[in-house]
């Protein structure tokens, strides 16, 4: 039974009797080397040739309650009321508590025994997968950080293999088929981004194609057949499967974990739930406060000051979003000088209202072009958090700064104007994301008219 309130263990929710018996795990990161898989051998599964999730039908039905009944026979648990929701038709599944949670309660309660988990997968298929890891890093050098999702496609396309077979067909056969984010793009869609969205999205696609081309180079030798890394919707299916269900922990050790039916919550910026991983493995989504009965459970997916990363990687834009990036991506180089970030540089998206640091970043522009030492003074001063200097600059400068502000607004402004046009003019059977990437380029115009009436009452 699941029990409420803060500070319960979570060995208060072990799961029921699995379909498999537990092995003995070592002292050592016990919780990621729980499997009760050997070692996989080189192609030691065929592919099967009938039982395959069809991954070219986008309007395949997903078969979500067979997956839930599968999750709670190997020992899921939902807290009383936790149930499958959908409110458009089947093609978007969350989770939804019908009697309330309680803050600390455990509502979901996935076994390490059906978690994917990077750290696991990593011992699962041993020198093969470290040959496709190694040339992952020959490609794009520093790209040690993206294994784990290396990792989770490579078994996502391992287990797809073995079709009905696989432990895992009925969560392969409960997912979408179709994306909407920057993997999924055509490249008639990228020509209608702004550039920090086109970015982005752009880097989404480029890691996909150095997976792709890993998979390749060592398809010989690896656990996936030839014919499956040379499907390229399939590989793709199983790239984007991983970047969008995958949750990121960071204790005991670091690793990328997808829990079935866990999986099913989707973002916001105000979230009501956690997720985290036992030293066993084993995923527990909790609550983070008390949960009113009615209410969707829901995670933070990314930053909720910044939208466009969700579209990025996620193909969706959130509702509740406050704010947006002033998308000044031509002053990458200064924002780096002076210690800023991206989630410091906003516009509010109900009133148009600016952050100061965008100031800080335009006005330093100004300075580095027509006072090299005002602008090292200046510098200093946005670093050291010295509001005098920083103001007595602002002061002198504020008609210049002010006109490249505005500048910069008009121009987005126009630019997401023609690249709306764009977008509407291309047939949404051929280009099925072009409607939230509209979306996303009219939430970014209208933040930025409000932007620029306030500009034009400063004068």
């Amino acid at each position: 039974a699941f029990l409420a309130g803060a500070g319960v263990s979570v060995s208060a929710f072990s799961p029921v009797t699995s379909k498999r018996s537990s092995g003995a795990a070592s002292e050592h990161s016990s919780w990621a080397v729980k499997t009760h898989r050997s070692s996989t051998q080189l192609h030691q599964f065929a592919p099967s040739q009938q039982g395959l999730v069809d991954v070219a039908d986008i309007y395949s039905p997903r078969d979500v309650y067979s997956m839930e009944e599968w999750a709670t026979q190997y020992g899921m648990q939902k807290a009383e009321g936790v149930e499958l929701y959908s409110e458009d038709g089947g093609n978007d599944y969350q989770l939804l508590t019908q009697s309330g949670c309680v803050a600390g309660q455990t509502v979901v309660f996935v076994p390490a025994d059906i978690v994917l988990n990077s750290l696991s997968i990593q011992q699962e298929f041993g020198n093969s997968l470290q040959q496709a890891e190694a040339a992952v890093v020959q490609i794009d050098q520093g790209a040690e950080y993206r294994l784990p999702l290396f990792r989770l496609m490579v078994k996502i396309l391992f287990e797809y293999e073995k079709g009905q077979e696989s432990m895992y067909y009925p969560w392969l056969n409960s997912l979408p088929r179709q994306f909407y984010n920057g993997v999924s793009m055509t490249r008639a869609c990228f020509t209608c981004l702004p550039p920090y969205a086109g970015w982005l999205a752009s880097t989404e696609r480029t890691n996909f194609y150095h997976f792709s081309a890993a998979l390749r180079q060592v398809s010989d030798y690896g656990p996936i057949s030839r014919n499956t890394i040379l499907n390229k919707k399939v590989v793709r299916w199983a790239y984007n499967v991983a970047l969008t269900r995958f949750h990121e922990v960071w204790q005991p050790e670091r690793a990328k974990v997808i829990g079935p039916v866990a999986d099913l919550l989707n973002h916001s910026a105000e979230p009501n739930c956690e997720i985290t991983v036992d030293y066993d493995g084993n995923v527990n989504v909790q609550a983070l406060y008390d949960i009113p009965a009615g209410s969707l459970l829901t995670l933070s997916l990314g930053d909720p000051t910044n939208p466009t990363p969700l579209f990025a990687q996620y193909g969706f834009l959130p509702q509740d979003c406050a704010t947006i990036f002033c998308k000044a991506m031509h002053l990458d180089p200064q924002i780096k000088e002076l210690g800023y970030d991206f989630s410091d540089l906003l516009f509010q998206t109900e009133t148009g209202e600016i952050a100061p640091r965008v100031w800080d970043v335009f006005l330093y522009d100004i300075l580095q072009k027509n006072d090299p030492n005002a602008a090292q003074q200046f510098c200093i001063a946005c670093q050291t958090n010295d509001e005098g200097t920083k103001q007595q600059y602002a002061g002198e400068y504020f008609p210049y700064t002010l006109d490249s502000l505005k500048q910069h607004v008009y121009g987005i402004m126009s630019d997401c104007e023609n690249l709306t046009m764009k977008a509407q003019s291309y047939d949404i059977n051929l280009h099925p994301r072009v409607p939230v990437i509209v979306a996303h380029n009219q939430l970014v115009s209208q933040t930025f008219t409000m932007t620029a009436t306030l500009l034009e009452q400063m004068g």
